[in-house]
């Protein structure tokens, strides 16, 4: 009796959390709470990589899974791309060009048939956020896949440059719902040391799209019928059926479960998450959860003008700044290579295969990346990085401005840094944005952060693809690798923000990621404060 008294604080002095917990039927102490919860944070921090992977093997998995929806915008958007330079697609709905004498897309359609997936997608991430607040990751990507396999039809069937606009629009519905979410669940199903690859697989896929995309626009570029576009658009369905069978039996994330109060299963949820020696620790780990979600308690259900509210609003701000970035240090150009490429000076059987190795080798150096930010911090990877990238996108420029003498030698530079622009964009900033974007957001918001920063990509995107269209197609200004001047300097902008506005989020738990934004601690000194394991505001 004595014993039990010891361990049951005055009620004066009970924590929110255990009143939370003693709403939920849960008697445990809040001494015994937060003891578990610290137990549980204590053991991530505990864990090296390999370790983290052998106790987590059907998370890993299951991350695995849910990013592999990324494939299927990453396919579609690599595939118009390459399109506008498949002879078959622009001798059907192109105009002659005497200056290149073939067959081209006009700049004015080459444009909107790359931005109209883009403006769907962009509806898309408005509506999985509310989608997955009230019915959970599980349901709503199902939902985009059903969706996804019903909206193929209007592109398969597609007969003119409208209709095509129209089947890209509706596309793009589901591809808001997948990138809103992947990157959301697979850092919430992981612990703490897997949370940097768990959301890079991200970047990998979207290099495994443009692969399947290169192979398949090589195999047919020299088909002069309409199959020769109709079958890789038909390829598409491989995707969601199979994707549903997984989507339907993977555990839902035990994150969202705590968020709204449903913890015994949430704790099945983290036991299937786990091998079996997690599985008994489960318990501990939910424990770990409600602690991180207490501190961000609010009887509301979550508002989209939260998100532009207190220390949220700095929260919202990296996370869009980030999306926004990866179309201003050079991706655009990654985006069209093959059209770039040949805009460069290369043949057109020469330019499809280029895209497809630089697809290869950035799916290659995104699984380097894994290694990278094992031992490096997400800051230092991603202003290094921008940096190269600004430094090659700047010599793309200057090897495409030398006078036309030397074209063999300019148009091989040119193709040179072009190449290492993309790859290189894929081994640190794309890779680590990843990151930085599933880690930034409250816990509370994460699936409205996580959807409003992805409406900031295609808010930046659609106009940058109008000008990356313009800048290279001989209709427009026909600037080839000049183009690297622009996004060099674009590149270095957001370099410069990042300096001042991008914390080191490397190794830090939910919890201290709350308390360091509750404190108002500035970007660059992140990685200096020091935060007690029973430390809550």
């Amino acid at each position: 009796m004595s014993t039990e008294k010891s361990q049951t604080p005055p009620a004066d002095e009970k924590s929110s959390i255990d009143k939370a917990h003693i709403e939920h039927g849960d008697l445990k102490s809040a001494a015994d709470y937060m003891g578990d919860a610290m137990e549980a944070e204590h053991a991530e921090y505990s864990m090296t990589v390999m370790e983290a992977v052998r106790a987590h093997p059907t998370a890993c998995f299951w991350a695995f899974v849910m990013s592999f929806t990324i494939i299927m915008e990453s396919y579609d958007v690599f595939l118009i791309g390459n399109f506008v330079a498949l002879p078959a697609f622009t001798s059907r709905f192109g105009v002659w060009n005497e200056a290149s004498q073939k067959f081209v897309i006009v700049t004015k359609w080459q444009s909107a048939l790359q931005v109209s997936g883009q403006l769907g997608a962009l509806i898309g991430v408005f509506m999985a956020g509310p989608i997955t607040t009230r019915v959970g990751y599980r349901w709503a990507t199902l939902f985009g896949l059903t969706l996804m396999n019903a909206t193929i039809f209007v592109s398969f069937f597609a007969d003119s440059l409208p209709v095509f606009f129209v089947g890209q629009l509706l596309e793009g519905l589901p591809w808001g719902i997948f990138i809103a979410n992947a990157p959301a669940y697979c850092s919430e199903i992981v612990p703490l040391r897997l949370r940097a690859p768990a959301t890079q697989i991200l970047q990998m896929f979207w290099a495994v799209g443009s692969i399947i995309v290169g192979a398949v626009t090589f195999v047919y570029n020299g088909r002069d019928d309409k199959q020769a576009y109709k079958i890789p658009i038909a390829l598409q369905w491989m995707f969601p059926l199979p994707l549903m069978v997984l989507m339907f039996l993977a555990p839902e994330s035990p994150w969202w479960l705590v968020r709204k109060g449903r913890h015994e299963e949430a704790t099945r949820s983290v036991a299937r998450l786990g091998n079996k020696s997690q599985q008994l620790h489960a318990g501990e780990t939910v424990a770990m959860m409600r602690r991180v979600v207490e501190l961000e308690k609010n009887a509301e259900q979550p508002k989209f003008r939260e998100l532009f509210q207190g220390t949220d609003l700095r929260r919202t701000l990296i996370v869009c700044g980030i999306y926004a970035a990866q179309n201003l240090a050079g991706n655009l150009i990654a985006n069209q290579a093959v059209y770039f490429f040949e805009q460069a000076g290369m043949s057109t059987n020469t330019a499809f295969a280029l895209g497809l190795i630089t697809s290869a080798l950035q799916m290659l150096f995104v699984m380097l990346s894994w290694i990278l930010t094992t031992y490096y911090g997400r800051r230092s990877i991603y202003l290094w990085g921008t940096l190269f990238n600004v430094v090659m996108l700047i010599s793309l420029g200057i090897a495409a401005s030398i006078p036309g003498d030397n074209f063999v030698s300019a148009s091989n530079a040119q193709a040179a840094f072009g190449l290492i622009a993309s790859v290189m964009f894929t081994f640190a900033a794309a890779p680590v944005s990843w990151c930085v974007i599933a880690e930034t957001s409250a816990i509370r918001l994460r699936p409205m952060t996580t959807g409003i920063g992805r409406a900031t990509y295609y808010i930046v995107e659609i106009p940058c693809i109008f000008l990356a269209s313009w800048m290279l197609n001989p209709t427009g200004a026909n600037l080839g690798g000049r183009c690297g001047y622009v996004w060099g300097a674009t590149g270095f902008v957001t370099l410069v923000t990042a300096y001042f506005c991008l914390p080191e989020m490397k190794g830090r738990s939910y919890r201290e990621i709350d308390i360091l934004f509750k404190r108002k601690v500035a970007a660059r000194k992140f990685d200096e404060v020091v935060i007690q394991p029973e430390e809550n505001e």
